[in-house]
């Protein structure tokens, strides 16, 4: 484990081996965050969190409460998560929170926006500055605001091309329909 001496560890955190925390972040003491991941400058990581195995956070995210981050999942300079849906200054809506997960191998690109309370897909992607107001499928491509599927995308990150039975330049199968895109 590598943390960097600015960084704020609260007591009781759980952090796993060989993960590297970068210049001025904090992780609450109820965080549980797994092996060989890397949370990059001024990161901020909740209580009520839980991360996966080789999660890459980038500069300037915070993840609060509610979150959970499956493995292999990358969140983009920048990016922003919600735990509230509808908050107010003057009003505690803490018993309110929505939870949101994001699947094993999801890509959340930089500056992109998650809205609390849905589920990212495994293997989605995120395209830098969408709006995710709503579920995203598993191996989505989606962008814009609010996001919308613009695509599908291969567990290695190329966007799939056709319907079917797909190959990926990698060699991974899928069969893709309008509405569903399944690995093979």
């Amino acid at each position: 484990m590598q943390i960097h001496p600015s960084a704020i560890i609260d007591e009781g955190a759980k952090i796993g081996e060989a993960t590297r925390i970068w210049h001025w972040v904090h992780v609450c003491g109820g965080a549980t965050i797994g092996s060989e991941c890397s949370l990059g400058q001024n990161v901020f990581i909740g209580n009520d969190v839980t991360i996966g195995n080789r999660v890459k956070i980038q500069n300037g995210v915070s993840v609060y409460d509610a979150v959970t981050l499956e493995d292999d999942v990358f969140c983009g300079p920048h990016m922003v998560f919600t735990n509230v849906y509808n908050p107010r200054a003057a009003i505690v809506r803490k018993h309110e929170y929505r939870p949101t997960l994001v699947k094993r191998g999801a890509t959340l690109g930089a500056n992109c926006t998650i809205v609390c309370g849905v589920t990212i897909g495994a293997h989605a992607f995120v395209a830098a500055g969408a709006v995710i107001t709503k579920d995203v499928p598993d191996y989505a491509l989606m962008a814009g605001v609010p996001a919308a599927r613009k695509g599908w995308m291969c567990a290695c990150g190329i966007q799939l091309r056709g319907r079917g039975d797909v190959r990926c330049e990698c060699g991974t199968s899928y069969r893709i329909s309008d509405a569903l895109c399944e690995a093979r």
